[in-house]
């Protein structure tokens, strides 16, 4: 795969039934991408929230920095598993796609989202 000019147009997914099955395991991290507001309000049980307009930063940051900031360890670029949300699948997305061009190539989105989450709690 030559060429650096076109980027691919979705970052890989993970579908609902995959998530649970990681997560029960332990081997997976979420990243709820919505606003503070929107976590504040419910989340997935795990997820650190890191809001879309903030994330580029923080994945650059000093793992120390990342730790004071988000009481939480950093991702490395080799983690398998870095799972984004929002609440209808395309921040996640978008979110995926930045982590992914800042080398983390375990990115993935969630593609069904807070609201796909919600819908199945019943």
């Amino acid at each position: 795969m030559a060429g650096g000019a076109r980027a691919p147009s979705s970052a890989p997914t993970v579908s609902l039934p995959e998530l649970r099955s990681l997560l029960a395991a332990g081997r997976a991290r979420l990243f709820d991408v919505r606003s503070r507001e929107e976590a504040a309000a419910g989340t997935i049980p795990g997820a650190l929230n890191i809001p879309v307009s903030e994330l580029e930063s923080a994945l650059q940051m000093e793992p120390a920095a990342f730790q004071a900031r988000y009481s939480a360890q950093k991702p490395t670029l080799e983690e398998e598993n870095l799972v984004f949300f929002c609440q209808m699948g395309r921040r996640g997305s978008q979110a995926a796609q930045l982590a992914r061009k800042l080398g983390y190539t375990g990115a993935r989105n969630y593609a069904g989202a807070y609201r796909e989450w919600l819908e199945q709690q019943g």
